[in-house]
């Protein structure tokens, strides 16, 4: 529509629609362009105008390309919800596909590939099959883009129609936007299949480079995207692809720019020549830099790739440093970019220049810049030793301005200074000490007591200092009661050194008071008392199990083995590492090859944020638009998915089999409208048995849920299966279990299915939390689950917990382990049961059942006196209990008789319904 069109987006007439009905039908072709126009004002505002569909249809039949466009644009958007009218315009379609006008063959193929009904798709294939041999190539590049739309929608078509051979030999195009329009086509299929499907060969490469210097802005950044999945033979072939994508680096759009810089970083990594290397990093600073100059979002995105570039190459910017100096009208987020910038590229050369820009940072009114830009000074400290010293000048000048949170900041930072450089800026302790008051935060706080502790031999009052401190011991949180304990023990075991000070040390703590009163050491006594209160409120006094343990082990050492104790808490500790070292190797390389998209930018692998990953093969990352040639961008993935599943969650330790519950009362409700909390992505679920139903679609207004738990690549997941038998869509599906045995919790967000549309059904794996919320004992199966959408009420249902799911693979016993764990545990762990329903015919069988559930075979015996037969298995239930079973049967025969032996004998009635279970 042009701009004086904006009339029909005013009216607010009603009976619009009978209107609209009789003008669609009127003999005159403006009347109806004008009608036309109208309906897709109304649409675009959001009203409902379907039940013009077949009105609509019926001005295809028209020469008018304006209106043509209008009428393909109203079926593209109500296609799906009319499918059987949609079938009307399918002979209009194919009509124009055969049309002498290039731009009407392009648009009605363009739209056929829009409008995703399956039922128009076998429609589709002939008319796509002449538009990709097509004489113009507006039509092929517009044609080739409808193929991976096509194997969105039935990929098995694709491939038997020969669709792929074809956009394989349009690579080989005269056109390099035909070339473009298959590359981004075939990269995006590749995405969605398991098979290699886009080849990039030595002579694609020779063709894809040809197309590149002659094709639009996203051609090229296509282009240069599936260039970078291609590792070169040698040295001499990375050089000639890097000398033909380095003029690419003198481009005006940003995309392209990042594009070209990432494969040319790519195959620098087989070019030998060291002066090629140095030329071509010259090379690529100024292009970088030049980002800069863009609007703050794209400085931002420029500034999080250059990030992973300076962390590879880092002499690419090593003399332009002072373009990454903050600006005073820089959003904060392009701020905290460049600080970190300017900490990867601080050297002994720059150091001054760069701490003085920190300095002046510190002085600013935004107090995140201003933490940010102090923590900058202490870790350039601790990455550069010999600037060391001007960085803890500057420092001390910054607390000395008495700003509370610039002096809290400098004290943490300080701290990690001290460990990285023990016993060499000491002196400076006087000068923190005097800020000791002003101190309000935990950090700083648990720093200031770490120095005072980890220095108590030089600080002749530190007793003092730290029985400031004791008065709001219970309020603090748990960071700096743990700092101040553990000081409060370091203070105790340096202060006594000689003399009859150093009878204390060779006393037990109990005797300590005696011993003071005995010589008159009266600040000894301080100390001691100190240590004492401490202790006491750490035992006694707190429910934290983290310090309340802590405390008992000091505790038991101090009053058993002082030399012990003094040896464990005054050991030398290992200085710390370099915080500015960067990413993982792996995680830096997987992150430079997707350069310019969102993992780059989220400097994340694409695995951990996007939930639905096709491929294993590395694809690339544009998906195709029907508008690409004019101006949409490519949306960019591209690494290589991670496997499938999730990783397995650690398991508790053996020495605590389940943490204490929370002090609240459980609320089945308590999650359920956390909407702020991250959504866990999961894995499609894979098809299997049918899954027990849950909730009847007759008592859940026409929601049925079926879901079980099961075992997973060593995971607990909760397979749940959602069907909508109701007339409403679904959406928001939300998950809460209630407290459990075995501390069971969904984590919180909505469910990662789709909204169900009336009819529609999905089926999830939701990764589960385990020992998190335990119930008390005895340890019961039942599981209470609720769950909520945004148009019904809160669903309550029960469940069975599946044991065998809890069943670990680390539950394989050796023979001889297995005879010595059953003799080491006493008889009355020993519990018995008899299973009458459950009949074994062959032992392999039952075996390898038992195998896929994680229990697992040891030994077999045969009674001659009975002639029943005795399996020995082993497994191990979460978190770490082994379980040690004996099963007796006669085989063929119904009953079965199971002993399972166990350290926790509670858990054996859980066993024997897993194991019924199984052997069913």
């Amino acid at each position: 529509m042009s701009g004086h069109d904006s009339k029909y987006f005013t009216t607010t007439k009603k009976g619009e629609i009978h209107e609209l009905k009789e003008e669609l039908n009127s003999p005159y072709k403006e009347k109806r362009k004008d009608a036309v126009k109208k309906v897709i004002a109304a649409m675009t505002v959001g009203k409902d105008v379907s039940m013009l569909f077949t009105d609509v249809v019926n001005c295809m039949q028209t020469e008018n390309l304006e209106l043509k466009k209008l009428v393909y644009l109203y079926l593209i958007n109500y296609a799906k919800s009319q499918p059987d009218l949609a079938i009307l315009a399918v002979n209009t379609f194919v009509k124009d596909s055969q049309d002498p006008n290039p731009l009407i063959r392009a648009l009605a193929v363009r739209t056929m590939g829009c409008i995703r009904v399956d039922r128009i798709t076998e429609y589709l294939c002939d008319p796509l099959q002449r538009c990709l041999k097509d004489d113009d190539p507006y039509v092929r590049k517009t044609a080739a883009i409808c193929v991976a739309k096509l194997h969105d929608i039935n990929a098995e078509l694709v491939e038997d129609r020969g669709f792929l051979d074809i956009l394989r030999d349009m690579i080989s195009d005269s056109n390099p936007m035909v070339v473009a329009n298959a590359v981004a086509a075939l990269s995006e299929i590749q995405e969605g299949s398991s098979k290699p499907v886009f080849d990039i060969t030595p002579n694609t490469v020779f063709k894809l480079l040809a197309a590149l210097n002659e094709c639009t802005e996203w051609g090229q950044v296509f282009i240069l995207d599936s260039l970078s999945k291609y590792k070169a033979r040698d040295a001499r072939e990375a050089e000639g692809i890097v000398e033909r994508v380095t003029p690419r680096l003198q481009h005006a759009n940003s995309a392209v720019v990042l594009s070209a810089v990432k494969v040319i970083l790519l195959q620098m990594e087989l070019i030998t020549s060291t002066d090629l290397i140095r030329n071509l990093c010259k090379k690529m600073a100024p292009p970088l830099v030049t980002l800069l100059s863009s609007e703050p979002e794209i400085q931002y995105v420029a500034l999080r790739n250059i990030n992973l570039v300076v962390q590879k190459r880092p002499s690419i910017l090593a003399h332009e440093i002072k373009v990454f100096f903050c600006k005073y009208n820089d959003p904060i987020y392009v701020k905290m970019e460049k600080l970190e910038i300017m900490i990867r590229l601080a050297s002994e050369r720059n150091i001054d220049q760069v701490l003085l820009e920190f300095k002046e940072y510190a002085t600013e009114v935004d107090v995140d810049f201003v933490r940010k830009a102090v923590r900058a000074i202490g870790r350039c400290a601790i990455k550069l030793e010999k600037a060391a010293e001007r960085c803890i000048n500057v420092l001390l000048d910054l607390i000395k301005i008495k700003v509370n949170y610039v002096v809290q900041e400098a004290i943490v930072v300080i701290k990690d200074i001290f460990r990285r450089y023990p016993n060499t800026y000491e002196s400076i302790i006087a000068t923190l000490c005097e800020s000791l008051d002003n101190l309000d935060e935990p950090e700083a706080k648990a720093s200031m007591i770490w120095i005072i502790g980890e220095y108590a031999e030089r600080i002749d009052n530190a007793d003092e200092l730290l029985e400031g401190f004791l008065e709001s011991f219970l309020e603090e949180p748990a960071q700096v009661q743990l700092q101040l304990l553990t000081a409060a023990v370091k203070l105790f075991l340096k202060k006594p050194t000689e003399g009859p000070q150093q009878m204390i040390q060779e006393s037990s703590l109990r005797y300590c008071y005696a011993v003071c009163f005995m010589f008159g050491l009266l600040a000894l006594l301080r100390v001691v008392f100190l240590l004492q209160t401490v202790l006491n409120n750490a035992t006694q006094e707190t429910d934290n199990p983290d310090l309340r343990d802590r405390a008992y082990v000091y505790w038991r050492l101090l009053s058993t083995d002082p030399e012990a104790a003094k040896d464990i808490v005054l050991a030398e500790k290992p200085t710390i590492s370099d915080e500015v070292s960067g990413l993982d190797p792996d995680l830096l390389a997987e992150l430079l090859r997707n350069i310019a998209t969102l993992s780059s930018v989220y400097q994340k692998p694409p695995s951990a944020f996007v939930s639905r990953l096709r491929s294993a093969v590395p694809a690339s990352a544009a998906e195709p638009s029907e508008e690409y040639e004019e101006s949409s961008a490519p949306v960019s993935g591209g690494a290589p998915p991670a496997s499938a599943a999730a990783a397995p969650a650690p398991s508790p330790s053996p020495a605590a089999p389940a943490p204490a519950a929370a002090p609240a009362p459980p609320d089945l409700l308590g999650d359920l409208m956390g909407l702020d909390a991250a959504v866990v992505p999961v894995p499609e679920a894979t098809s299997g048995p049918p899954l027990p139903v849950l909730l009847a679609a007759s008592a859940g207004q026409g929601l049925q849920i079926n879901g079980q738990l099961e075992r997973k690549d060593g995971q607990v997941v909760y397979r749940v299966k959602l069907d909508n038998n109701s007339s409403t869509a679904l959406d928001g599906f939300m998950m809460q279990l209630n407290k459990n045995s075995f501390g069971i919790s969904a984590p919180p967000g909505v469910l990662p299915v789709p909204p169900l549309q009336p009819g529609a059904s999905a089926t999830a794996d939701l990764p589960l939390t385990l020992f998190q919320n335990v119930s008390p004992p005895p340890p019961s199966s039942v599981l209470q689950v609720a769950v909520k959408n945004n148009q019904q009420p809160v669903w309550y249902f029960t469940d069975k917990i599946r044991v065998q799911a809890f069943f670990t693979e680390e539950g394989r016993m050796e023979r001889g382990m297995f005879l010595e764990t059953w003799k080491a545990l006493p008889d009355s762990n020993e519990v018995s049961r008899d299973l009458p329903g459950i009949t074994i015919s062959n032992i392999d069988s039952v075996s390898e059942k038992l195998a896929l559930n994680n229990v697992f075979f040891v030994a077999k015996r045969h009674l001659k006196d009975t002639n029943q037969d005795i399996l020995y298995l082993s497994a191990k239930l979460a978190p770490s209990i082994p379980i040690l079973l004996e099963i007796t049967f006669l085989l063929g025969v119904a009953g079965t008789k199971c002993a399972v032996k166990t350290p926790s004998p509670e858990w054996a009635p859980l066993v024997f319904e897993a194991l019924e279970s199984i052997l069913q």
